[in-house]
C-alpha cells in the first residue's frame, strides 16, 4: 500500500489494513511523517516530532503485532498527542517558554493506554499556552494554520491537534477540553472532536488549567474512530480521584444506530442573535435531517446561558491561577539568569516565562479570589454553576440530546482575536456551558460556510451516555457521507 492510499485511510482502516497485513505500522508510521516533513513547515501543528523514535517504536509493534501479542484495533496506528499530556522522555511544553526545556519523567493515564494499545506517538502537537486561548496563536513555537485557510486559525487551545488531522498529518489525535478546545478546533477545521463527561478519561499527568473543568478526549476523522479511541482510553483510575468507572460504548450499536423516537432539543439562545447566518443554516439543515428519519424536534428556552461566559471564566481562572504558581523558577521550567534573590527569581521567571494571555488569566484569578471580591464574584459564579446544572437536568428530562452550534461563526481570520481578547472569550458562548456541567459533547462536521469553511454541530448527552451522541454523529455521517476530511487533501494544503 502506498503513502497517498496510507493516508487516505482513517484510523480503524488503517489499524485493520495492518491487522491484514495489507501495510506495516512502519509503513504507516513513515507516510505519516515523510506528510509533516512535506507539511508541517506550513501549519506548524507539531512542536515535537519523534521521526527516528517513531520509526523504532513501529518496527518493535510490527513485531508484537506479528506474535500476537497486540491484538487492538488501533494496533500499530500512528497518532498526535497535545503537548499538555506528559509523556515520559518526550518534551512537554504546553506551548509555554515556562516549559520549553521540561522532559517529564512519566506519562499521563491516556498516553500509557495508547501506547499499550500498540499506537506509535508521532510527536506532540501545538496549543494555545496552558491550553489559554481559542486559536492556537498564544503558543511560544508560534501560531498554527487552519489547512482549510492560510489566513484562517485551527480554533484553540487544541488547535495543532485539529489541523494535522484536517491535514492529514495524523489519523487520529489526543487533545484537551477545558471550555471548548476539543470541539471548537474541531468545527474550525471540519473533523470529528468529543469532550467525554467528565472523570470518563483519567486526568493524571495532564498539565492543569481548570482542574474541574479539564478533560481529555479524542479528535478524528469520523464518530466511529473517536469511539474505539474513547474506549482505548477512558476509565477509571486510582491515579486521579476525579476519575470514575463507566461502560464502554458499543461500537455495532453505534454502527447501526436509529433516531426513531428519540427526542431532540433545540436552545434558543444557541441561535440568537449574533449567529453566522450559514453556520445556523448548516446546523438546522442537520437537525432537519434528523428529523426526517424520525426523531422529534423541540424549541425551547434556556436563559441561564447569559451567564455562561462570566461563570466560566470566574471559574476557570480562579482555578488556572492556583495551578500556575507551582511555576517558580525552581524544580523546573524557565530559570532566568541574574537574578538578585529569591523574590527576584520570582519575578522574572513568571515575567519572562508566561505569555500575556497567561498573565491576564492569573490576574483575573487573583482578582476574583481576593479578599472583599470573593464573594462578589467566585461565589456568585459557585452558585450559577448551580442554576446552569439544574438547567440541563431539566432539559435531560425532555431530551435524549441537545442540539446548536459550536460556535458563532466558522474559522476566525489569523490575528483577529488577539487584539481583542473579549471578542475571543464570546467566541466560546457555545462550548463553556458543557465543561460548567461536565455533560459529553461532540462536535460533528455538518457542511460549509460561503467561503468553504467547515462548520461544526454541537451534540450534547446526559451524564455518561457517550453512546448516544456518537450514534447521532454516525448517523448524519452514513446519512450525508459528508467526511470533510475526504475534500481535504494533503497535496491541497
Amino acid at each position: 500500500m502506498d503513502s497517498a492510499q496510507i493516508l487516505k485511510l482513517s484510523a480503524l482502516e488503517l489499524g485493520k489494513a495492518i491487522k491484514e497485513k495489507k501495510t506495516t505500522s512502519q509503513e504507516a508510521t513513515r507516510a505519516y511523517l515523510d506528510a509533516i516533513k512535506a507539511l508541517d513547515g506550513k501549519l506548524n501543528s507539531y512542536i515535537t516530532v519523534r521521526e527516528e523514535d517513531a520509526i523504532a517504536d513501529a518496527k518493535n509493534i510490527d513485531e508484537k503485532i506479528a506474535s500476537g501479542e497486540l491484538t487492538g484495533d488501533f494496533a500499530g496506528v500512528p497518532v498526535a498527542v497535545k503537548d499538555n499530556m506528559c509523556t515520559d522522555g518526550i518534551l512537554t511544553t504546553c506551548g509555554s517558554k515556562m516549559l520549553h526545556n521540561f522532559n517529564p519523567p512519566y506519562d499521563a493515564t491516556a498516553v500509557r493506554k495508547i501506547k499499550e494499545e500498540g499506537m506509535v506517538i508521532l510527536g506532540k502537537t501545538n496549543m494555545d499556552e496552558f491550553a489559554m486561548g481559542s486559536t492556537t496563536e498564544t503558543s511560544y513555537f508560534g501560531p498554527t494554520v487552519n489547512p482549510w485557510g492560510d489566513n484562517r486559525v485551527p480554533g484553540g487551545s487544541s488547535g495543532g491537534s485539529a489541523a494535522c488531522v484536517a491535514g492529514r498529518l495524523a489519523p487520529i489525535s489526543l487533545g484537551s477540553d477545558t471550555g471548548g478546545s476539543i470541539r471548537q478546533p474541531a468545527s474550525f477545521c471540519g473533523i470529528t472532536g468529543l469532550k467525554p463527561t467528565y472523570g470518563k478519561v483519567s486526568r493524571y499527568g495532564l498539565v492543569a488549567f481548570g482542574s474541574s473543568l479539564d478533560q481529555i478526549g479524542p479528535m478524528g476523522r469520523d464518530a466511529l474512530d473517536v469511539a474505539y479511541m474513547l474506549n482505548v482510553i477512558s476509565g477509571e483510575d486510582p491515579k486521579d480521584q476525579s476519575s470514575a468507572s463507566s461502560s464502554k460504548v458499543d461500537l455495532e450499536a453505534i454502527k447501526n444506530f436509529d433516531c426513531k423516537g428519540k427526542t431532540i432539543g433545540l436552545p434558543e439562545q444557541y441561535f440568537a442573535e449574533g449567529m453566522d447566518e450559514d453556520v445556523r443554516k448548516a446546523v438546522m439543515d442537520a437537525v432537519k435531517l434528523f428529523e426526517d428519519n424520525g426523531a422529534k424536534v423541540e424549541t425551547f428556552p434556556m436563559p441561564i446561558m447569559d451567564y455562561a461566559i462570566p461563570t466560566y471564566y470566574i471559574i476557570c481562572c480562579a482555578e488556572a491561577c492556583s495551578n500556575l504558581s507551582r511555576y517558580d523558577g525552581i524544580k523546573y521550567g524557565y530559570a532566568p539568569d541574574d537574578v538578585d534573590d529569591l523574590m527576584d527569581l520570582y519575578i522574572k521567571s513568571r515575567s519572562e516565562g508566561f505569555g500575556m494571555e497567561v498573565k491576564r488569566r492569573i490576574m483575573l484569578g487573583n482578582f476574583v479570589l481576593s479578599s472583599g471580591y470573593y464573594d462578589a464574584y467566585y461565589n456568585k459564579a459557585l452558585q450559577a454553576k448551580a442554576l446552569i446544572k439544574k438547567a440541563f437536568d431539566e432539559a435531560f428530562e425532555k431530551y435524549d440530546v441537545v442540539i446548536g452550534p459550536v460556535a458563532p461563526t466558522a474559522a476566525l481570520k489569523a490575528g483577529e482575536s488577539l487584539s481583542d481578547p473579549l471578542k475571543m472569550y464570546l467566541g466560546d458562548i457555545c462550548t463553556v456551558l458543557i465543561n460548567i456541567v461536565g455533560v459529553p459533547a461532540i462536535s460533528v462536521p455538518c457542511g460549509f460556510t460561503s467561503e468553504k469553511l467547515p462548520v461544526g454541530m454541537q451534540i450534547i448527552g446526559k451524564h455518561f451516555d457517550e453512546q448516544t451522541i456518537l450514534g447521532f454523529t454516525s448517523l448524519y455521517q452514513r446519512l450525508t457521507s459528508d467526511k470533510a476530511y475526504e475534500q481535504q487533501t494533503a497535496e491541497g494544503i
